[in-house]
């Protein structure tokens, strides 16, 4: 039997040799994608720690003011500094992570997210607090920026509709954690530093999960001389990349302002209740997150650029609805305008690789983010002041002429991309 099986692999050896690299090929692709797929599930997870902090310090700010003795509105200057910090780390990511690569920076900015939350716990001055809110808005831009741009050269449209869908979870559970706390009667410092704990938890997964990262990252990371140019040089020789900005900036304009200040609208302009308001605000926020998840189904039946014009229709159509002088409108209006902004920014996201190229894609993603989150610090705090004299019966107005200035801009970014693609 021996012999018999020894000639035949002789006599056939092209044949077993080309079975046996099949096999070896295919251990090889599997592997590959088993790997892909566990960094997905890490990079969901890091997405819901983004959002654990963005929304804790709302959530706590009530019982913090009176312990730190600050006036009510003194949260406005934190959440300002972190703004701050966001925008300047997205506006330098690109450079960083050419230098350092995806994975180190992220879990670097992770780590120090983590700290700073710690710090957050530990701290009773509000001065400290103003100090600590530069890391953490720091860590949160190149995190942002790193990850949204791996998963758009890495993995299909719905992924990164569904990484958005993951940060709308976390930024769900931060406050729930610090209201359990508070509920206990125990303080506001326990639930930073139970955040804290989960943020150092990720900081140990990433460090375990840098093997899985793509090899397009140590090839980065093998040129550094390949140098993306900075925003004034690729302004001017981008065709496209001006308007992408302003629809990054208007975009999260609507998201801020009408999160921030739809519950006013209810109770000064439509005669609500104060809690009222806040569980039909809590609409628009779950119109968001559950969007964001079917958005992920949709695009396989749609492009980014069509679920960016859908999402557009679709807030267009809840501010309609809120304008009615009727009552019954009101929850479908606000979860209308949740669902519509749901595919918008994590289309544009995807989309950025294809519209701009791979090379400078990275540099390009944290100049957009940098845009975006400059309209969530700035126009909120605008239109409250506007508000002040006008009335918050401006907010429809205020939001429909920043959604007319989204549709002009997309369609002039969709048309100079493809003039320069040549199309």
């Amino acid at each position: 039997m021996k012999i018999w099986l020894a000639k035949n692999i002789l006599e056939n050896r092209p044949s077993f040799l080309n079975l046996t690299k099949n096999i070896l090929h295919l251990k090889r692709q599997h592997g590959i994608l088993l790997k892909k797929h566990l960094l997905l599930i890490i990079i969901y997870l890091a997405f819901i720690s983004l959002g654990l902090p963005d929304s804790i310090l709302g959530a706590a700010w009530p019982a913090m003011f009176e312990d730190l003795g600050v006036p009510l509105d003194y949260a406005g200057f934190i959440s300002m500094i972190v703004a701050a910090g966001t925008v300047i780390s997205s506006l330098y990511s690109g450079k960083v992570i050419q230098r350092f690569g995806v994975p180190l920076v992220t879990t670097f900015s992770v780590g120090m997210t983590a700290l700073a939350l710690m710090g957050f716990s530990l701290s009773g001055q509000f001065g400290y607090l103003c100090l600590l809110a530069v890391p953490l808005g720091l860590g949160a831009g190149s995190v942002d920026s790193a990850l949204n741009n791996y998963v758009a050269l890495q993995y299909e449209a719905r992924h990164m509709n569904w990484l958005h869908s993951f940060w709308g979870v976390g930024a769900a559970i931060g406050p729930m954690i610090m209201a359990g706390y508070l509920a206990k009667g125990e303080p506001w410092s326990a639930g930073y530093e139970t955040v804290a704990w989960i943020q150092l938890g990720l900081v140990l997964i990433l460090i375990c999960s840098i093997p899985l990262w793509s090899k397009t990252e140590a090839s980065q990371e093998e040129h550094p001389e390949e140098k993306s140019p900075g925003l004034i040089t690729m302004l001017s020789t981008m065709a496209g990349l001006k308007q992408a900005l302003f629809v990054f900036f208007c975009y999260c304009t609507i998201e801020a302002t009408f999160g921030l200040w739809g519950a006013s609208f209810l109770v000064f302009e439509r005669g609500y209740e104060a809690d009222q308001a806040a569980r039909l605000t809590s609409l628009y926020f779950l119109g968001i997150t559950i969007g964001r998840f079917l958005s992920g189904f949709l695009t396989a039946h749609f492009t980014n650029r069509q679920l960016v014009y859908l999402g557009q229709g679709v807030i267009g159509l809840g501010l309609v609805l809120l304008f009615l002088p009727v009552s019954f409108t009101v929850i479908p209006g606000f979860l209308l305008v949740g669902l519509g902004c749901a595919p918008i920014f994590p289309s544009l996201l995807h989309e950025t690789p294809g519209n701009f190229g791979e090379k400078h894609s990275q540099s390009i993603m944290g100049f957009q983010m940098a845009s975006a989150y400059v309209g969530i610090t700035l126009m909120p705090f605008l239109f409250g002041k506007i508000a002040s004299f006008t009335g918050y019966g401006f907010l429809l107005g205020f939001l429909g002429v920043f959604l007319g200035l989204i549709f002009f801009f997309t369609q002039d970014m969709n048309k100079k991309i493809l003039q320069r693609k040549g199309r």
